[in-house]
């Protein structure tokens, strides 16, 4: 009954765990693809192609619901594996659409026509891929008219989470926001758009000011998801046990979840 959870590598931990707590008795598998991040760096094709290979694998290890805990496989690659690749029994979702309802105030699953909200300027934080994709725009105008968005490419910030160098990580945060003021200077909400990016919610609060909304992924993406599997429990697959997966160093790869998660976590190689 296992669920999958994919990430380019460790940012996708902030969802796990969320999904963890609000699903006690369900097991997941994580698949976190370190050989080959960041993504938000590759192309389109690339990102495909690299998703494509990590779902497999977590169907091979009993989840037939996969969840992509990862902005940029969402943005770049999610669409047209639903379009072209995903089978009848699987099922692959993504983290932007739980975000945008949260933003827009709409119930899960409303299909109605999109409709004037509370916010009108936002700001968005991602990877250079999802902000090339224009994913986030694309979902939003869905639900909603006449938000102004923009964006901005956090270039460098995935690498010095990843390498634990949170100096770095919090003095590229303040720029990365400082460039996104020179553009918008004042918005009213801001997305953390890349599942990394939580584990630095604070700077970006600090740096925006306390009046600023901003708003992740994690528990907004555990609240879906336990809606979903209440709605399908059929999609619960064959998995019996929680695992971790890494196409990494393992070793390296606990150390640095260990640190995240505060506590012990042990990947085994993919």
């Amino acid at each position: 009954m296992a669920v999958g959870v994919f990430d380019s590598g460790l940012g996708g931990l902030t969802v796990l765990d969320a999904v963890s707590k609000r699903l006690p008795d369900v097991p997941f598998v994580y698949f976190g693809d370190s050989k080959h991040a960041p993504y938000g760096v590759r192309d389109a094709d690339d990102v495909y192609n690299l998703t494509c290979a990590a779902t497999e694998r977590l169907w091979e290890a009993g989840c037939d619901l996969v969840i992509l805990a990862c902005n940029t496989a969402s943005a770049a690659a999610l669409r047209r594996m639903q379009e072209s690749w995903i089978p009848p029994n699987k099922r692959v979702l993504g983290v932007f659409v739980p975000l945008i309802e949260a933003l827009t105030e709409r119930q899960w699953g409303d299909n109605s026509p999109p409709r004037e909200v509370a916010v009108k300027h936002v700001a968005l934080f991602a990877t250079p891929a999802t902000v090339r994709s224009r994913a986030f725009q694309r979902e939003l105008a869905f639900r909603a008219i006449g938000v102004d968005v923009e964006a901005q490419a956090c270039g460098g910030l995935v690498d010095a989470i990843e390498e634990g160098d949170m100096i770095l990580a919090e003095a590229l945060v303040r720029s990365h926001v400082d460039a996104l003021k020179r553009k918008m200077p004042d918005p009213e909400a801001a997305i953390l758009g890349c599942t990394h990016y939580p584990l630095m919610q604070d700077v970006f609060q600090d740096a925006l000011g306390q009046d600023v909304a901003v708003y992740s992924q994690a528990n907004l993406v555990a609240d879906s998801l336990a809606d979903y599997l209440d709605r399908h429990p059929n999609m619960l697959g064959s998995g019996e046990t929680s695992t971790f997966l890494t196409t990494g160093d393992p070793k390296k790869v606990s150390d640095h979840a260990t640190q995240f998660l505060r506590r012990q976590i042990t990947f085994e190689a993919a």
